[in-house]
């Protein structure tokens, strides 16, 4: 017992005393918070700013259906460009801005010359693009744009405005006039969710799936941090033959152990001190909000939550690490490490994933099955049970699977590491590493 504790304090402090540790700590919330909402907010902004252009409508419908996609751009485009001479915009109206929007009324057997001549105008930059509509667009609601840019930001505005000018014609058709049609159409929609479950009322239904989806990816970064931290000192030992000093000493098992201990108690280290400055930051971000007079609803999070959190965390990491220590033992490089580690990170790849989809449906089937499995469990449980209620039973079976788990592949990676500690030259085969378990 002393060697294990003298090796895992070494396996700790030889980290948390490094300034790697210190700078990973203290911005490390930085760095998650940037990377999971910065990008979020880049899009939002880059798609409400986004800037149509001079585009051409060909109208092929015969209902003059152009002309009302030509005034619904009109009021969804930021900046409206003026118009390439000589075209005849049907949205301008007497003491309006000009937009951004030509209408070229055209039949269907001419739309295909019409459709070539302004693709020569957008490849000669002369417009940014155009929009085909025919007889079908009124009752289908479809449309082909083709232009310069065709982002997420141009095609969703052109979509929108489509979707808004074939309700007013069929609102004009019902002899309802376009003021009147606009008034009604123009309607913002905001929908709260809140949780309710038999305690009753609970949080922001929002909320929750953004602290799971955080938790959920705090966890797979530090599962693959650290479990490839074990991976690269188990190498880095073999390779100078430091192994071999410390062996003679200590035994194999003992310095696994002791190497996934250390190593794990630094992951719960900063875990534990980065969520004391997220719930720090969390109380200061609720106050100030609420001198602004907004009304923000922070996910509620019990101690049996909190609990569990750290068992999936500590099961998983154990889980992980002991397969990549494993896969350190019995490479000679760290070529060889990387391309022998695939497929232990193709398990956590394929549990982050599916993190997405099972946001969008917290209690279906795949996230029933995905948070029971034990590769994927210390991933997608936590983030189940941020999203919504789960049954006492289920968390047991999660929980009771990955110990099976951790003691397989604890089970199975000792006694690879009792042999390739010591082994050297060519990366064995898969038969030869089932000789090692049998007979370790």
């Amino acid at each position: 017992m002393d060697k294990l504790i003298a090796v895992i304090k070494r396996e700790y402090l030889e980290r948390v005393r490094t300034k790697w540790f210190i700078i990973s700590t203290v911005f490390g919330p930085v760095f998650l918070l940037a990377i999971s909402v910065l990008p979020g907010l880049l899009t939002a902004r880059n798609i409400r700013d986004t800037q149509l252009g001079a585009i051409e409508i060909l109208d092929a419908s015969g209902i003059g259906l152009g002309d009302r996609l030509a005034a619904a751009l009109r009021t969804r485009t930021p900046n409206p460009i003026t118009l390439t001479p000589g075209r005849r915009d049907s949205a301008l109206t007497a003491g309006a801005p000009p937009v951004n929007a030509t209408v070229r009324v055209t039949t269907p057997s001419e739309l295909a010359q019409a459709e070539s001549v302004t693709t020569h105008a957008v490849i000669a930059s002369t417009i940014r693009g155009y929009i085909v509509l025919d007889s079908a667009s009124v009752t289908t609601g479809k449309a082909r744009f083709a232009g310069r840019n065709t982002g997420l930001g141009e095609v969703g505005q052109i979509e929108s405005a489509l979707r808004s000018a074939i309700i007013m014609h069929r609102l004009a058709l019902a002899g309802i006039v376009d003021a009147r049609a606009d008034s009604l159409t123009r309607v913002r929609v905001d929908v709260t969710a809140e949780r309710l479950s038999e305690k009753g009322r609970g949080d922001s239904g929002l909320a929750g799936l953004i602290f799971g989806f955080l938790i959920a990816f705090l966890l797979y970064m530090m599962i693959i941090l650290y479990g490839q931290n074990i991976l690269r000192g188990v190498l880095e030992e073999k390779t100078t033959r430091v192994a071999e000093v410390v062996i003679s000493s200590v035994s194999p098992e003992t310095l696994l152990a002791g190497k996934v201990i250390g190593v794990g108690a630094v992951g719960l280290t900063q875990q534990l001190a980065w969520l004391t400055f997220g719930g720090l930051l969390s109380l200061y971000g609720l106050g100030a909000a609420a001198t602004m007079g907004m009304n923000v609803t922070m996910p509620h999070v019990t101690a049996f939550q909190v609990v569990c959190l750290i068992l999936f965390f500590l099961l998983g990491y154990t889980f992980y690490a002991s397969l990549f220590a494993a896969v350190g033992a019995m490479c000679s490089s760290q070529e060889e490490a990387t391309q022998a580690a695939q497929p232990v990170m193709m398990l956590l790849v394929a549990s982050i994933i599916l993190v997405q989809p099972i946001m969008a449906t917290p209690t279906g089937t795949m996230a029933n099955v995905m948070s029971m499995l034990p590769f994927s469990a210390p991933i997608i449980m936590p983030l189940v049970m941020a999203s919504t209620d789960v049954p006492a039973w289920h968390i047991a079976v999660a929980l009771a699977g990955l110990v099976l788990a951790c003691v397989g592949a604890i089970w199975v990676s000792a006694r690879i590491y009792r042999v390739g500690l010591l082994m050297t030259g060519k990366r064995p085969s898969l038969r030869e590493l089932v000789r090692w378990v049998r007979y370790a």
